[in-house]
């Protein structure tokens, strides 16, 4: 069952919603019980992709044949990750509930945990080259769950 307040699982689930299932699996749900918009888009390589957005709060995107690769939510959302980190919270927070963070790609990892990310909103998504560069009090209002290694310098 789709619920907006399950435990954030890094690599795994948002909303009790997984990672490699399949969007069919959801869709009877998602359309019976929140307000679905679905988009299509392109990666810059030209490959396809869609995306699912439930009452604007959470996000789902799907390779073009239903598999789920990442899962979004912002702070509409309720769930924690690790039982102290969620969407809402301010860098400050962030830093001082974990031991380490680094910016790779426009989000910030947590303990290098490379299946849970803060998305950086702009500018910052663009300058912010180390954790000095966000301010304090920034708002961070989007997680995603994902297989980020491949931002692993240590793979």
């Amino acid at each position: 069952m789709i619920d907006f307040s399950a435990e954030i699982v890094s690599g795994k689930s948002i909303g009790n919603i997984l990672l490699g299932a399949n969007i069919s699996e959801y869709l009877h749900e998602m359309y019976a019980s929140h307000e679905v918009e679905v988009k299509e888009y392109r990666l810059p390589n030209g490959e396809a992709r869609c995306s699912y957005s439930l009452g604007r709060v959470l996000t789902i995107a799907t390779h073009p044949d239903g598999l789920i690769f990442s899962i979004g939510c912002n702070s509409g959302y309720k769930g924690r990750y690790k039982a102290c980190l969620y969407p809402g919270q301010t860098m400050d927070e962030v830093s001082k509930a974990t031991e380490r963070q680094r910016v790779f790609n426009g989000s910030v990892i947590i303990n290098d945990d490379f299946g849970f990310s803060f998305v950086l909103p702009a500018p910052y998504d663009e300058v912010a080259d180390h954790i000095g560069d966000i301010p304090p009090g920034l708002v961070l209002d989007e997680v995603y769950v994902s297989d980020f290694s491949i931002w692993n310098p240590h793979r």
